[in-house]
């Protein structure tokens, strides 16, 4: 049985995130966690996008692009897979209920991802970061999972309680709770 992959569909900038992520996965993980890169582009082509305009709930406006253009890019982020789609404006925007997360092991790695998954996003608390293309990412060191997941509820309790009020977690800052 095949694993499960998590499928992505954006309006029409598929190509534009995944080079974000992919880049940035490489930069911040290096090959530490597994490999980080694109593995597979389709593109639209004229027949396909034509039989598209005969769905009767596709309008024209609302198509993923031209004949050409990038469909499908199945990529690896840390070594799981992912696929990315031009959808068109037929899909809705991502929505909180479906966030990745990522575990981190030092400050620096989520700083990083934390600087560059803002950029024109939107910050959110508990380590949760909202990147432009709508998608919510959980930066979170690995000893959050530790804590929550250890025999001490007391400790878990007093981490939490730190946590709630962090927008970029602060590891050191966990630690003392």
């Amino acid at each position: 049985m095949k694993p499960i992959v998590l499928f992505l569909t954006f309006n029409k900038d598929a190509q534009e995130a995944v080079n974000v992520y992919v880049s940035l996965f490489s930069t911040v993980f290096g090959t530490a966690k597994g490999e980080s890169k694109i593995v597979k582009t389709t593109r639209y082509g004229e027949q396909e996008l034509n039989a598209l305009t005969q769905l009767p709930e596709v309008d024209k406006d609302i198509m993923p692009g031209p004949a050409g253009s990038v469909k499908h890019i199945r990529f690896l982020l840390n070594g799981q897979e992912f696929v990315a789609l031009n959808g068109g404006g037929y899909f809705g925007k991502f929505h909180e209920s479906m966030s990745l997360y990522v575990t981190c092991d030092t400050q620096q790695q989520i700083d990083r991802l934390w600087q560059t998954l803002s950029q024109g996003g939107e910050e959110q608390p508990c380590g949760w970061v909202k990147d432009k293309y709508g998608i919510s990412w959980q930066i979170v060191p690995g000893i959050v999972m530790d804590i929550e997941e250890g025999d001490d509820h007391q400790k878990s309790q007093r981490a939490n309680k730190a946590l709630y009020g962090m927008k970029r977690i602060d590891i050191e800052k966990i630690r003392q709770a």
